[in-house]
């Protein structure tokens, strides 16, 4: 099934996926609050994607992607309450603070009690928010060529979104593990700290988590 897919952020994340989805078919809006940043962007690229506002992106998906920073997305989310209603919005946002990384580890601004999804969900309450694409690289988003196929690990409350995300990461070469409801995300947030570890101690950023099963 090919979706209608915005894209809020203009990053390198939301780009790569931007790109991602489009090749696959997807039609695509990618928002920024510089649409012409984006623009100079998408000529380069060749990206076969549109552009446009923050709200206009929200607006156009039946998918949301929200790849901002993580100290920002919830007041963003918040100013898009309305366009995201009802909708599936992939979270791919992470709570890392502003402090520098400590012997390679990142600090969060959250604790393990409640996680940035969770804060997320509970300020739209009804939107259907998925926890997606937050422990890896941008490099290895799409399709990634490894040794074997990579495991993403989501969450969310509404099984039949998370259905149709496994769907959407099976077509861009992911295997998927549901961790469960939202709750779970206070674990899968954390996989970033230790996704980032080798690359900071030894620049290494290759590699992506496998969940092995008997």
């Amino acid at each position: 099934m090919k979706h209608k897919i915005g894209v809020i952020g203009s990053g390198q994340v939301a780009r790569v996926l931007a790109g991602g989805f489009a090749k696959h078919g997807h039609s695509v809006i990618i928002g920024s609050r510089d649409v012409q940043k984006l623009n100079e962007w998408k000529k380069e690229s060749k990206a076969t994607v549109n552009t446009g506002s923050f709200a206009e992106a929200a607006a156009f998906g039946d998918l949301v992607l929200l790849a901002v920073k993580g100290t920002a997305a919830l007041q963003l989310v918040k100013t898009l309450a309305i366009p995201l209603a009802g909708k599936i919005v992939l979270d791919t946002t992470n709570p890392i603070s502003e402090e520098p990384p400590e012997n390679g580890v990142l600090k969060f601004f959250t604790d393990l009690n409640e996680s940035l999804m969770e804060k997320l969900q509970k300020a739209i309450p009804a939107a259907k928010f998925v926890k997606t694409f937050s422990s890896v690289g941008s490099a290895l988003m799409v399709n990634p060529k490894l040794k074997d196929k990579p495991t993403m690990f989501i969450c969310g409350n509404d099984a039949p979104s998370k259905q149709i995300v496994e769907a959407l990461l099976s077509e861009l070469g992911w295997e998927t593990a549901d961790m469960g409801k939202a709750e779970a995300a206070r674990a899968i947030e954390p996989l970033c700290i230790l996704w980032c570890i080798p690359g900071f101690l030894h620049n290494e950023w290759s590699h992506a988590f496998k969940l092995l099963k008997s």
